[in-house]
């Protein structure tokens, strides 16, 4: 049932209370697009709904922006629906005052404090600024360009990945496909032009083999699946594309075979049968459910290679699952509420109680810290691309990308992190600067009264590893000598042109700025290149300047840096 429906079924209800006061609140204003305000917040609120959300939240959907946009106070919400809704309220007003790229270090650091803190306090505060950007985001078209860009930043660097952590994987997809236009304009034309004829062509080879899967489960006694397509977004096309020399080809998840069945037997029963008709790429399968992705994601995952030599990717999960995957930890918040989840949905709520509180003292511990630290420091640990790495006991470490086994080691203990000497990967021996990856067993290998090295500062990824690794070098080192980063390095991913790195070398010249090395190699099959850059200069302000002015150089797809730490009397 829509909130227009339960407005009109229950005229005395809360909702219905709500929808009439925010009508009126928002009766003289207008949207960018020429719609009525009250549109966004409808808009919202049947969000929430399509969440499986509560009363209480639908409610604050409804009332999000009285407070911040009407002459609306807290008191009078308090008085018409309850201290409840005003909190949710309140929290969605404090969160809209962020403006990720829009001010000084210091303030966009304590805007993202308070951001952690209403995390911590009610998710639902979390949920229904979800909804609010992902309508605003919806119909960002609307808004100038230098807003648009501002606004689809955030949402690509917070939000969505945010979304994400919550298990809300498809909320966290589209708000990236609607951020990436806006971000990368003609990376999105040429997408749509490379793709279109690719997808079309992927989605009638499936169709042709649905029903040839649907009456191999049927004959098996797997009756009432779903069987539909999920296509790939853009988004995490072109990331993929980027690591495949931008080969269409080379992507076997272009558009994926869904199945949703009755239960957990029927997905194990329905894995087999696919690895029956057609075999299985070796590696490709993936099983989610019987080891979930931190988020709570669980799925069956296989490539097979099927009919006409074609490769094919299958999605195998429950409807329960696949709400889930939907919705994340919002599919489960109404059981919290009413204290009516199953022993599975009890887990999850566990889990997300858990996240929250590794945020909380997380949040806690750098406190104190310098506001660009602290930024970039949440940023690695909260907010970039997850991996997902498996203990020796089975246990499932979420890390970022890029991590290292030391990062690992000290996830596990700081201990286990002081005196790793080796590791091992799926087995085999490793150093420990490797880069893990998802689904990677890795178990550390200690020796006692071993101590770290200075060169894991090089290469680790986590704030948690680079504290105790400083930690531990300092009490090793008498005189408690201080570490002093003196160089840096520039990445840079860039289209490959006659005179690009002549380019390069001139901007960071007329930023007084001396460069050491510079190191490039091409991507086999596609005019991309990968491009390191060493300077002389450890200086954070005079390195982002360079950056600022490096990227105005239209072949640099993707640009960062990082210091090289060196120890200093």
């Amino acid at each position: 049932m829509t909130v227009k429906e339960t407005v009109k079924s229950e005229p005395q209800g809360q909702i219905a209370k709500a929808y009439k006061f925010a009508e009126i609140a928002h009766s003289k204003q207008k949207r960018r697009t020429g719609e009525p305000y009250f549109v966004h917040v409808l808009a919202t609120a049947e969000i929430l709904n399509s969440w499986h959300l509560d009363e209480a939240t639908i409610v604050a959907g409804l009332l999000h922006d009285t407070v911040e946009d009407t002459g609306t106070t807290s008191e009078t919400i308090t008085q018409e629906f309850g201290d409840q809704v005003t909190f949710l309220v309140n929290g969605v007003t404090k969160l809209g005052k962020i403006k990720y790229r829009g001010a000084e270090a210091e303030a966009k650091a304590e805007n993202l404090r308070k951001m952690i803190l209403a995390i911590s306090e009610d998710l639902r505060v979390v949920f229904i600024k979800l909804a609010d950007r992902l309508h605003n985001m919806r119909t960002l078209s609307a808004l100038p360009p230098q807003k648009q860009r501002r606004i689809a930043l955030e949402t690509h660097e917070i939000y969505a990945p945010l979304a994400y952590r919550l298990g809300m994987q498809n909320i966290s997809g589209e708000l990236q496909d609607l951020a990436f236009p806006y971000l990368y304009p003609e990376e999105y034309r040429w997408l749509k032009a490379q793709v279109a004829e690719a997808y079309e062509a992927r989605l009638k080879y499936l169709e042709k083999l649905k029903p040839v899967v649907q009456k191999a489960l049927e004959d098996k006694g797997i009756r009432s699946a779903t069987i539909d397509f999920r296509a790939k977004r853009y988004s995490s096309l072109y990331k993929k594309l980027l690591r495949q020399s931008m080969d269409v080809e080379n992507i076997y998840d272009l558009v994926a075979m869904r199945l949703i069945l009755k239960n957990q037997e029927a997905c194990y029963g329905a894995l087999g049968i696919i690895h029956s008709m057609w075999p299985p790429l070796p590696g490709r399968i993936k099983d989610y459910i019987a080891m979930p992705k931190p988020n709570g994601y669980r799925s069956l995952h296989t490539t097979v290679i099927g009919p006409e030599k074609k490769i094919v990717e299958f999605q195998i999960r429950t409807e329960e699952m696949h709400d889930e995957a939907e919705h994340g930890v919002a599919a489960h918040w109404i059981y919290k509420a009413h204290g009516g989840a199953n022993p599975t949905q009890q887990k999850r709520v566990f889990d997300e109680a858990k996240w929250v509180e590794q945020l909380r003292r997380w949040q806690e511990h750098h406190a104190g810290t310098n506001p660009d630290e602290f930024l970039e420091s949440l940023k690695v640990d909260f907010f970039r691309d997850r991996i997902f790495v498996i203990t020796p006991r089975g246990e499932v470490l979420d890390l970022p990308v890029g991590s290292t086994p030391i990062d690992f080691a000290y996830e596990i203990h700081s201990e286990v992190g002081d005196t790793a000497v080796g590791a091992k990967v799926n087995n085999q021996i490793v150093p420990l600067s490797h880069e893990l990856r998802s689904g990677d067993f890795v178990e550390i290998l200690t020796q006692k009264n071993k101590k770290p090295s200075e060169d894991w500062l090089t290469f680790v990824k986590t704030s948690n590893a680079k504290d105790h690794v400083r930690i531990a070098l300092r009490k090793k080192q008498t005189g408690l000598r201080k570490m002093a980063p003196l160089k840096s390095e520039i990445k840079m991913v860039t289209k490959d042109r006659v005179g690009l790195i002549k380019d390069i070398a001139v901007v960071i010249a007329r930023s007084h700025v001396n460069l050491e090395g510079l190191t490039t190699a091409l991507v086999p099959g596609g005019n991309f290149q990968s491009i390191k850059a060493v300077c002389d200069t450890a200086d954070k302000q005079k390195i982002e300047r360079l950056i600022l002015k490096l990227k105005a150089i239209k072949e640099i797809k993707e640009i960062s840096y990082r210091l090289l730490e060196h120890q200093a009397a």
